[in-house]
């Protein structure tokens, strides 16, 4: 019986995972409507996922509360993601729809939960293998789909034919396999048996960020792959180190700068959009909101509310209907005024620098995913919004990673440099 549950706990873990990566269940409650069809999600009577999430929270609450020790530990340790929640929670007391704020931050709560699980119940590594298995689902997953159910696995309407997979939009499949294949690469690198495998997730990840013709995806997923070699420079004795980080930076920044200006002539042919559609009429509009109530916010989850809200005035002024700001410092900066923005931006910065310390620190591959998930964050939200976003894959890892480094590191894990000078004092002493 043990060992069933030994077994269970990271199997439905694994399927949480993909349940917050936004698949397959809301492509299939939307129909597989396109955006143009100006459905929204959350006006639909989604209960099976409201029921998930449910149980979800539970669960994480219920094995936080058993290993209450250890999550004193970790809490005590960490200041600015609490404070954020904490920040979300009674912004109930200025939000423009107080309900709206209550429900979305018992969800944020719940999210954050799910992240502190995790970076209390598995190491880094175990954190790295769990979304290995739950991406590797989503590949497939994705991949029949769109071969059995064409209707849900490829867009329609203005993007006619680019895959989405089991998601709602080809933009969150090309954002899911850039976090793939950041995944699969940190495995590969590290891993002994079954490489193989490994590498041929990584090389489906890449494929479906083409079929999906997401142009900033593909440049997200360049950059990703740079920073992970200037992880392994960094590693490197110092002399070799700076030229070879600087060399790297250069030219994934040339190649990053390349992709976007031939973006339509490299993805033409699978139907891409411009990345920065909209966009440009979009934030003027959302900034010269922000300025009615810059320092408090509209409340967490309290300005996007179609016509019924203050998102209304922005809609008019546009002509479409964003469903965010497309930024995510500009909807923390909507939700939690500039004090949310302050605060999470002392916390980002002062988690990546201890990022970079890990990288040095530790010789295994895992010690780079923090680092790599933090300029991933960065990256996704220049033209989507994924910061605090309750229910979204990336705020539990975001949590999970900078709870994770909080903790020591495996002792396998100890960078080799250390070790070799411990085996040279064991010498000189005997």
């Amino acid at each position: 019986m043990k060992t069933l549950i030994r077994l269970a706990e990271p199997a439905l873990t694994a399927l949480f995972l993909l349940l917050y990566t936004g698949g397959p269940i809301t492509v299939l409650i939307v129909g597989g409507a396109n955006e143009e069809d100006g459905i929204i999600v959350e006006d639909l009577d989604n209960y099976l996922t409201y029921i998930l999430f449910l149980l979800n929270y539970a669960l994480s609450l219920f094995i936080l509360v058993v290993r209450w020790k250890k999550v004193a530990y970790v809490l005590s340790k960490d200041r600015f993601i609490w404070v954020l929640v904490g920040l979300a929670i009674v912004s109930i007391f200025w939000s423009s729809a107080p309900e709206k704020t209550l429900s979305r931050a018992i969800a944020l709560i719940g999210t954050s939960l799910f992240g502190l699980y995790l970076a209390t119940r598995y190491t880094p590594k175990q954190q790295l293998e769990l979304l290995g298995w739950a991406f590797g689902l989503s590949i497939v997953l994705s991949v029949l789909f769109v071969v059995a159910l064409p209707q849900y696995g490829l867009m329609g309407g203005l993007h006619s034919g680019a895959w989405r997979g089991i998601y709602t939009h080809k933009n969150v499949l090309g954002k899911i396999m850039v976090l793939s294949s950041a995944v699969f690469l940190l495995l590969a690198s590290g891993a002994k048996k079954h490489r193989w495998l490994l590498w041929f997730g990584f090389s489906l990840s890449l494929a479906l960020i083409f079929l999906s013709t997401s142009s900033s995806s593909l440049g997200n997923f360049i950059t990703i792959t740079a920073a992970f070699f200037v992880c392994q420079s960094l590693r490197w004795r110092f002399d070799r180190l700076v030229p070879a980080a600087l060399a790297i930076a250069t030219a994934s920044a040339i190649l990053y700068i390349g992709i976007s200006v031939a973006a339509d002539v490299l993805l033409g042919s699978l139907g891409k959009d411009a990345t920065l559609t909209g966009r440009t009429d979009l934030w003027p509009c959302v900034l010269d909101m922000i300025w009615k109530r810059p320092w408090l916010g509209y409340g967490y989850s309290g300005f996007w509310r179609g016509l019924n809200g203050p998102s209304a005035i922005i809609w008019y002024a546009t002509g479409w209907q964003p469903p965010d700001a497309h930024n995510g410092l500009l909807d923390l900066w909507l939700s939690l005024g500039l004090l949310g923005v302050c605060l999470y931006l002392m916390g980002f910065f002062i988690n990546l620098v201890k990022g970079l310390a890990r990288v040095r620190l530790t010789r295994t591959a895992e010690g780079f995913w923090p680092f790599i998930l933090m300029i991933f964050q960065v990256l996704v939200n220049l033209t989507e919004s994924s910061l605090m976003v309750r229910n979204d894959i990336c705020w539990v890892l975001y949590v999970a990673a900078v709870l994770s480094m909080l903790l020591p590191p495996e002792p396998e894990s100890v960078c080799i440099s250390l070790s070799f000078k411990s085996e040279q004092t064991a010498i000189r002493l005997t």
